[in-house]
């Protein structure tokens, strides 16, 4: 085969899926292959804007240019999704994903029947598009590309999602309020009780609109050709091995830390960012506690209250990621409170800051970025998850690895307690205590596993060597 293989990478437009599909697509590009990455108008924009870059124009910035520059073949477009750059996405959501399911799709479609008809585009041979989309393997077949669905989560939430089949045979979707039972037929998964199934899978749940973008994505998700893990396969070993019996499946994560992309900055950020680190040349080793709830979803006022008042009462330094969605929940007389202990900002860096020798342990909704990244920096996690896989993510964290403990031990309430979170934090950063050691031991422990994945034996770099080597067959075939 002449042609280096050319694959079309159409990213989901929120941080937690942008940053590690900008990343594979980086390591698809220094294995040899060419991409034409893909991102919506308003993530263009909103990314450009967030970075300070000169232009932000549609096209006049390449977030890709220096990566091209390093010798890697990346071109970059964009795409509508169909509303006005100044339409609020997130104050309209059921709006924006009622289109997103109905229109965007056809969009797709004309998008990559119109690529494919341009000069240099007729080698097009793979899509590889977010599992939670509703289309790529669809528009795939119409084309005759090989579809490749990437999933940015653990493989024991895709396996639930996968299986839901087998949860409706039990009863247990949609799922009733206060029930409390264990599951133990989701193959490869072991048991999980009722309380750590995601929160979409509930008969009461507000937006049901999430549980229509699931199923759509998963009905497709068994028509793609390949499936990719952004997991270990160490951690998850069983699961994975359970879906490869499906289909063809790779873990080759953490992909946010492929050792050979460290020297092609790609700006990912939805958000400026911070820079917090004179603050924490401040602060002793290990007293830090960082504090964030992610990029997305909404946090009540009670919580937000009374996890300040905790952090007050508890005295530890911390930085605190207050978006400027929540900052008005701040109590009065906050900023006196913290009297020079705490830093807030709007965002930063937060392998920065999980990286700092002063941090010491992370307050977190158990994103699964958040999660890895929190591992790949050895710092141990207080778990206080709030939607979609990260209930499943704490049961993992703190359940299946102990490298974390739950804020809240009522975790079907999720009220939040300043006394509590003033103890957990004393415990999780208190270097004496039984339980922080014990966190501290494990977290090690699974922070070499995750180092060792991405050494050049490690499984998931063989793995991904497997994925190159299994798709240039395949296209091999095909030809």
């Amino acid at each position: 085969m002449g042609e280096k293989p050319h694959a079309i990478m159409i990213a989901f437009p929120y941080q937690g899926h942008i940053t590690p599909f900008v990343n594979l697509a980086l390591k698809f590009a220094s294995k040899g292959f060419t991409i034409t990455f893909v991102h919506t108008h308003y993530i263009h924009h909103t990314i450009s804007s967030s970075n300070d870059h000169t232009k932000t124009s549609l096209q006049g910035t390449d977030f890709f240019a220096q990566a091209r520059e390093s010798g890697l073949d990346i071109r970059y477009t964009t795409i509508s999704d169909g509303f006005p750059l100044e339409f609020d996405r997130a104050l309209h959501i059921k709006e924006f994903w009622d289109a997103m399911l109905s229109d965007f799709p056809g969009r797709v479609d004309e998008f990559i029947g119109d690529m494919l008809k341009q000069p240099g585009y007729d080698g097009v041979s793979f899509l590889i598009a977010d599992t939670f989309y509703s289309w790529p393997a669809t528009i795939a077949f119409k084309y005759n590309l090989i579809s490749v669905s990437f999933w940015t989560q653990p493989a024991a939430v895709f396996s639930v999602n996968y299986h839901l089949d087998l949860l409706i045979e039990n009863g247990h979707f949609p799922l009733k309020d206060n029930i409390n039972e264990e599951i133990i037929y989701i193959p490869g998964v072991g048991s999980i009780n009722t309380r750590d199934l995601m929160p979409y899978l509930k008969e009461d749940e507000p937006a049901k609109f999430v549980q229509k973008v699931i199923f759509q994505a998963f009905n497709e998700v068994k028509k793609a050709d390949f499936i990719l893990f952004n997991t270990i396969q160490e951690l998850e070993t069983q699961t994975l091995s359970a879906l490869n019996q499906k289909q063809p499946t790779y873990s080759v994560g953490p992909v946010n830390f492929f050792k050979d992309l460290t020297k092609n900055s790609v700006s990912k950020s939805l958000r400026s960012e911070s820079d917090c680190t004179k603050w924490l040349e401040s602060k002793p080793p290990g007293s830090v506690l960082y504090v964030s709830f992610g990029s997305h979803v909404k946090s009540s006022e009670q919580m937000i209250q009374e996890i300040a008042h905790g952090l007050v009462l508890s005295e530890a330094n911390f930085i605190w990621v207050v978006r400027t969605d929540i900052a008005d929940f701040l109590p009065d007389g906050f900023h006196d409170d913290v009297n020079g202990k705490g830093l807030m900002v709007p965002w930063c860096d937060q392998v920065t800051v999980l990286s700092d020798p002063a941090v010491g342990g992370f307050l977190t909704h158990c994103g699964w970025n958040s999660v890895m990244e929190s591992i790949w920096c050895g710092v141990r996690m207080i778990c206080y998850p709030l939607y979609t896989d990260q209930t499943m993510n704490r049961k993992l964290v703190v359940d299946d690895w102990k490298i974390g403990i739950d804020l809240c031990d009522g975790m079907a309430t999720l009220m939040v307690d300043r006394i509590k979170v003033s103890e957990k934090i004393k415990m999780l950063l208190n270097d004496e205590s039984d339980t922080s050691r014990g966190l501290k031991k494990e977290v090690e422990r699974v922070n070499l596993v995750l180092r060792n994945a991405l050494e050049k034996d490690g499984s998931s770099e063989k793995n991904f060597d497997q994925v190159v080597q299994d798709l240039k067959a395949r296209l091999l075939a095909k030809n």
